[in-house]
């Protein structure tokens, strides 16, 4: 296995920020107009976030990695169709999620994530336990369903506000903050983190 996909299955606990250049629209314009080596400057943007996105989504990095490749081919061929009063993200991360649920709907079986290790500083105990500490985090996260899902990585592995993610899902934020609130509740129950008898 390559270095560069250990990290990716490793899942850094680097955090992965959505641009808000506005530059998007011009990115846009530039691709329509015939230039399309601008679409690559959207793709160096957007990959790293909807990769992370696509992988806590699916939980298997090839899946995730084609998924993602495909929710960039979508949007380069419907780009004519991107409505301009919404946030370029929102419209592509739409496309993405469509991405992953037919990646879903189409998986035979369940393939579990290796439980790899970070290479670095702590003793082989310590870096067993993150590793194992991961692995169960993102068991349950795949566990949830995928309104709960969406709203964790969205927030957690995204760092978006509650707003940004209501404009993403086209849901009212009190409904975002809400389904957080619970998805939050089984991550702790399945974490044996929460007292479940409340």
């Amino acid at each position: 296995m390559s270095q560069r996909r250990d990290a990716f299955v490793n899942f850094s606990t680097a955090r992965v920020y959505v641009s808000q250049d506005e530059d998007d629209d011009a990115l846009v314009d530039r691709c329509l107009g015939g230039e399309t080596a601008a679409f690559e400057a959207i793709v160096q943007r957007y990959q790293r976030v909807l990769f992370t996105v696509a992988l806590r989504t699916l939980g298997n990095h090839d899946e995730a990695s084609d998924a993602t490749q495909d929710a960039f081919v979508k949007a380069f061929q419907h780009l004519a169709t991107f409505d301009r009063s919404r946030r370029f993200f929102s419209w592509i991360y739409r496309i993405l999620v469509n991405e992953c649920l037919n990646a879903r709907r189409d998986r035979r079986v369940y393939d579990a994530l290796p439980p790899g290790l970070e290479a670095g500083g702590g003793s082989p105990a310590d870096l067993l336990e993150t590793a194992e500490r991961r692995r169960r985090v993102q068991a349950a996260i795949l566990a949830l369903p995928v309104e709960y899902r969406t709203v964790i990585v969205l927030r957690h592995f995204t760092e978006l506000s509650y707003e940004e993610i209501a404009e993403v899902l086209a849901l009212p934020a009190k409904t975002v903050k809400s389904r957080l609130h619970t998805a939050r509740q089984r991550l702790g129950q399945m974490l044996g983190v929460l007292d479940t008898r409340q």
